[in-house]
């Protein structure tokens, strides 16, 4: 054999054994899975439950399941008490079951609806509202009383009275604008 059949054999050689190993590739690559690859993120408190079939597959998952954690505590006493005037026994036996939430609280029970509670911003706003109530209805009050209770005191028999309605009225309104400009310079 010459150098050229050789090197033509061998050349073949490769070619055929790179050709079975492609058509072995493509084979295993063209495999549908029965099941869909899903990567759920894991987590110390995460479960999920996943059903596949041919006619198709549900998945159930769970973030942060429980979402109640729970402690079981139990006593139990017995104890024979020695007097001078008689004796007597005691038992006790103590069970307690407690259940905390992820954030180490512990649960009392009932269902907390959405938006319970308010959050800080909101709180700094309430309070922020009722000094700036508070403020306006003393300017409010007294600007009525420099100002709207000496012209209606001089009324004969219900002066006083017109007084006091319109003190109260200007606190009334001192409050409202106070309340007012009080959420635009506070940003609420």
């Amino acid at each position: 054999m010459t150098f050229f059949k050789w090197t033509a054999l061998g050349v073949g050689g490769v070619v055929a054994v790179a050709h079975i190993g492609v058509l072995g590739h493509i084979i295993t690559a063209t495999k549908v899975p029965e099941a869909p690859v899903i990567n759920f993120p894991r987590g110390d408190y995460s479960s999920y439950k996943v059903e596949a079939g041919k006619e198709g597959y549900s998945i159930e998952y769970k973030a942060n399941d429980p979402a109640v954690l729970e402690s079981q505590k139990s006593l139990s006493l017995d104890k024979e008490k020695r007097g001078l005037f008689g004796g007597g026994n005691e038992s006790r036996r103590e069970w307690r079951r407690d259940q905390y939430t992820m954030e180490g609280t512990r649960n009392l029970g009932g269902a907390v609806a959405d938006g319970e509670g308010k959050s800080a911003k909101e709180i700094e706003c309430i309070v922020a509202d009722a000094g700036a109530r508070s403020q306006g209805a003393i300017a409010g009050s007294s600007i009525a009383a420099g100002v709207g209770v000496p012209a209606v005191i001089g009324i004969p028999y219900v002066g006083w009275l017109a007084a006091g309605w319109v003190s109260l009225l200007g606190g009334r309104i001192g409050s409202a604008a106070g309340s007012t400009v009080g959420s635009m310079l506070n940003d609420c």
